[in-house]
């Protein structure tokens, strides 16, 4: 979340899930993408958008930056205005939503990492609900995440509490005393704050660490995640880390004793368990728990303006999103190409 998404496990596990799921999208008959970009944000699913648009009579509008994604749409703005016009019926597309059987709206938690991300989020799921994007035998309302943590971390409650801080916040010069950055490698922390980095390669958050504790690679330990539709899955480790790193459940567990305040397991299969006791879900491997669409209709019942401002893309370059792929000279090869062949489009 170091984004500042204001996506909250108490609104429902319903509202910043992939309801539809990936396979769903070919039973979708007409789609509204808002405040994403599924080429870069989701490759996987943007391909899956383009196989259904092959089979035809598959209307598709997005609201939020201009790109191309492979596929034509209708262009209906930038900013959540856009989603408001709909909700008020303007433009044929507000039509195609409401003439359609299984509408698929899906939102882009960028969308949502935003002062107003709450009225964001709460507008498009009452177009969602006025839409018939959520009823029996079909839920449409689709949150679209860039990350293999995001749903996760939701599912287990790892975001701030009544009144706590988000990420963006703590970040600001004099927020904080002490940070611990878990792999926090988008943000810029500022002056002031000692800063103990867990994480690997050595990235942005290291830079500004105090003091660094290296973490295990994906690669290097086994690890249950969770993506965007709400699929558990599980990972296994491939190697050992090398040197002094650690897996970062065992950092945490060793200076919860230097602390006085040791956590009750000692190794992963009794961390395992204490997890799945308190989150059952998680130990179905390879199947979704679905979300309840009461909630995307409580979601609804927030309301509120957002603002004008318009949606901002969660992704500048598509081959250096995350700390691994920074460090490869593989990937920032590809990166000057594909800058180099954006250059020549645009003097074209």
């Amino acid at each position: 979340r170091q984004a500042g998404s204001v996506l909250d496990p108490r609104w429902g596990r319903a509202t910043y899930i992939f309801n539809a799921t990936i396979a769903g999208i070919e039973q979708a008959d007409a789609l509204l993408v808002v405040g994403a970009n599924p080429r870069k944000e989701a490759a996987i699913v943007n391909a899956r958008i383009r196989k259904r648009w092959r089979a035809g009579r598959f209307p598709i509008a997005l609201i939020g930056p201009k790109a191309d994604l492979t596929y034509p749409y209708e262009y209906l703005g930038a900013g959540p205005d856009s989603v408001g016009a709909l909700l008020a019926g303007k433009g044929s597309f507000a039509e195609i939503l409401r003439k359609a059987e299984r509408p698929l709206i899906v939102l882009g938690s960028h969308a949502v990492a935003r002062d107003d991300g709450a009225r964001v989020a709460s507008l498009v799921a009452r177009l969602a609900v006025e839409a018939g994007a959520v009823k029996d035998g079909w839920n449409g309302f689709s949150v679209l995440h860039t990350a293999a943590a995001h749903v996760g971390a939701l599912d287990i409650g790892f975001a701030p509490g009544e009144g706590g801080h988000t990420a963006p916040v703590m970040a600001k010069a004099g927020a904080a005393d002490l940070l611990f950055l878990l792999g926090a490698d988008e943000i810029d922390v500022a002056a002031g704050a000692f800063v103990v980095y867990i994480g690997t390669h050595g990235d942005h958050g290291a830079h500004r660490a105090d003091v660094i504790l290296p973490g295990a690679a994906y690669p290097e330990k086994s690890g249950l995640y969770v993506n965007t539709e709400g699929r558990v899955q599980m990972a296994a480790r491939a190697s050992f880390p090398p040197g002094d790193a650690r897996e970062e459940w065992a950092i945490l567990r060793a200076l919860s004793e230097v602390l006085g305040h040791s956590l009750p397991y000692d190794s992963l299969p009794q961390l395992r368990q204490a997890l799945f006791k308190l989150h059952p879900h998680l130990m179905r491997i390879d199947q979704i728990e679905a979300g309840d669409p009461a909630d995307i209709k409580r979601l609804a019942g927030i309301g509120g303006t957002p603002e004008r401002t318009p949606f901002e893309p969660a992704v500048d370059d598509y081959y250096l999103t995350n700390p691994v792929a920074r460090a490869s000279s593989i990937m920032a090869e590809c990166s000057a190409l594909a800058e180099s062949r954006a250059a020549r489009v645009a003097a074209e």
